[in-house]
């Protein structure tokens, strides 16, 4: 009888790695808001640039002791995973000029249900039942969620966010890969670095970057930089490391759900009954999701 009590109270003891996950993705919602709002003055590689290599000089100034005991191979895994989100957020914040932001919030978290089927593809073998249907709940709550008021339709725009999807997945499953083999706050570090140089390169090949101007420009890209990038970037790969990558997949649906919250507060938008039971959809598949993992660790 103590056995299975104890195994209860194991089931619903919280996760911190879980909770950090959760802040790091609820910071990075709200760079679609910023991002849509530089987008009428500035071109999307410079707002990448700019956003990325600011957050790197604080994360350098802030961690100059920790940063002088990273090797090469710690550097290699940052350039990896930065990489593949320098890619992804191109492709999101070019669609942003083609779609609105909840219909690219939609899309690009189709993540939630691509890893699932990236990991079986790597593993050779199917999904588990509950793993999909935690994936289907999920992507049902962010449709209803985001395209509660208007209808789909698809163009440049959407198939921008499909492949910013892709490539998601991908930065999701190589974070939780290489979060294991080295220091995870120093990949993350990395990874930042490697995002701001791979997006400078970008930048000055395909635009004509400049510094942000005016208080209008640079308030939104020291959000960007100090809550999405410093917080949120450097800390994934410290909250992914106690993560499946499948179960870290299932936070990316707090992302539209956390957008939508903060415009009902700040810009009075209203959720209405498509939006609450998006959200209940969006966090019943996360608890199913937290007490099959809770029970496969108890078991």
């Amino acid at each position: 009888m103590e056995s299975i009590s104890a195994r209860a109270q194991a089931g619903c003891r919280a996760n911190p790695a879980e909770f950090l996950l959760a802040g790091v993705i609820v910071a990075r919602s709200t760079s679609l808001l910023l991002s849509k709002a530089l987008l009428t003055t500035m071109s999307p590689l410079n707002i990448l640039s700019v956003r990325f290599c600011l957050a790197f000089v604080i994360l350098c100034a802030i961690f100059f002791n920790r940063i002088k005991r990273m090797d090469l191979r710690t550097l290699l895994m940052g350039m990896a995973i930065g990489g593949a989100f320098s890619a992804m957020m191109a492709a999101e914040l070019f669609a942003l000029r083609h779609t609105l932001a909840s219909t690219t919030s939609f899309l690009e978290n189709t993540a939630i249900v691509i890893v699932p089927l990236m990991e079986a593809l790597l593993h050779k073998k199917l999904p588990c039942k509950r793993a999909l249907l935690c994936a289907g709940l999920t992507l049902m709550g962010v449709g209803a969620l985001t395209l509660r008021s208007g209808r789909f339709s698809f163009g440049l725009g959407e198939g921008l966010c499909i492949l910013s999807a892709i490539l998601y997945a991908l930065a999701i499953i190589l974070t939780d890969r290489l979060s294991k083999k080295s220091d995870p706050m120093l990949i993350g570090i990395a990874q930042v670095g490697f995002i701001g140089l791979f997006t400078t390169i970008a930048s000055f090949i395909f635009e004509t970057p400049k510094l942000p101007s005016g208080t209008s420009e640079w308030l939104p890209v020291l959000g960007l930089a100090l809550v999405c990038s410093c917080f949120g970037f450097t800390l994934q790969p410290v909250a992914q490391r106690r993560i499946p990558s499948e179960r870290a997949s299932q936070f990316c649906s707090l992302n539209p759900l956390s957008t939508a919250v903060m415009s009902s507060v700040f810009l009075h938008e209203k959720i209405g009954v498509m939006g609450a039971i998006g959200a209940a959809l969006i966090l019943g598949s996360i608890m199913l999701e937290s007490v099959r993992s809770a029970n496969a660790k108890n078991a």
